[in-house]
Formats: structure tokens, C-alpha cells, sequence
């Protein structure tokens, strides 16, 4: 019983990293949209990550007479991590450079979401290549746990 009390403690720990879309990691963010793809950058860069482009997609659809709740879209990466996982398997490079979505959900709740480096991995079939994809997915959640922690 008392396995069975920890396992399931773990797995609702786990929870809000479980995001609705398969290969999506998604968990929340007590920062505005905004601020949370502030604190985002800023940690990419503090980290020597390049940072390719910042889109507004909310921005965007107000200049086209839409609407969209705050939905910010930031793209990042470093060569040196990235062109190892295009050695092992080069059509991963349509996923590449990383991204990370923040968004305001209808209930006002901000999420931060980002791409399961082994949905990746599974979805091109990378092989010989599990030391980098560790690393990728050990610096996604430093960076996501930087951008929305208290």
C-alpha cells in the first residue's frame, strides 16, 4: 500500500507537466504572458543561448482586427547543442531551433509550453544521440522552472 501512496504522490506531482497535446510539456506560470517570456530571455541570454525571434501572436491578431488572449512565442537555440541532433537525424531541424509558447488559457491561467525532447526523439526516430537529448531536456526545464518560479 504504502508503494502504491508514493507512486501515485509522484505521478499527481508530475501532473501539471502533463500538457493536453501529445509531445507538449506544458506547466503554469504565476507571471503575466509577458513577464514570463521576459524572465525567459533574459535567462536564455544570461546563458549564452541565442534568441532568434520573440513573436507576438496576440499582437498580431490585434493588427489584423482579431482578438487572441496574450500568446507570445519565443525561439531559441545554440549550435552547438542543436547541429548534434541534426548529425544524428537531420529532418529534426524542422523543430529546431527550441521553442517555447507562453499563453494565457480562458481562465486567465498562464502556461508555459514547450516540446518533449523525447516526443522529438520518437517523432524522427533520432538514435545514438541520447547524451545530447539529455541535455536538451535537462537545460528546457531549467529554463521553463527559471521563467516561472516565484
Amino acid at each position: 500500500m504504502r508503494t502504491f501512496v508514493v507512486t501515485m504522490s509522484g505521478l499527481m506531482c508530475l501532473a501539471p507537466l502533463a500538457g493536453a497535446s501529445e509531445g507538449v510539456v506544458s506547466i503554469p506560470s504565476p507571471y503575466s504572458v509577458s513577464a514570463t517570456a521576459d524572465r525567459l530571455e533574459g535567462k536564455l541570454k544570461e546563458q549564452g543561448m541565442t534568441v532568434f525571434a520573440r513573436v507576438r501572436h496576440s499582437q498580431g491578431a490585434k493588427d489584423a482586427g482579431l482578438t487572441l488572449r496574450p500568446t507570445e512565442l519565443v525561439l531559441f537555440g545554440n549550435p552547438k547543442v542543436g547541429t548534434p541532433l541534426m548529425q544524428c537525424q537531420q529532418q529534426i531541424a524542422i523543430d529546431l531551433p527550441q521553442k517555447a509558447l507562453i499563453w494565457e488559457d480562458a481562465d486567465g491561467k498562464v502556461w508555459f509550453s514547450y516540446n518533449d525532447p523525447e516526443y522529438l526523439v520518437r517523432r524522427h526516430g533520432v538514435q545514438g544521440c541520447d547524451e545530447v537529448v539529455g541535455k536538451v531536456r535537462g537545460a528546457l526545464g531549467r529554463f521553463a522552472e527559471a521563467a516561472t518560479a516565484r
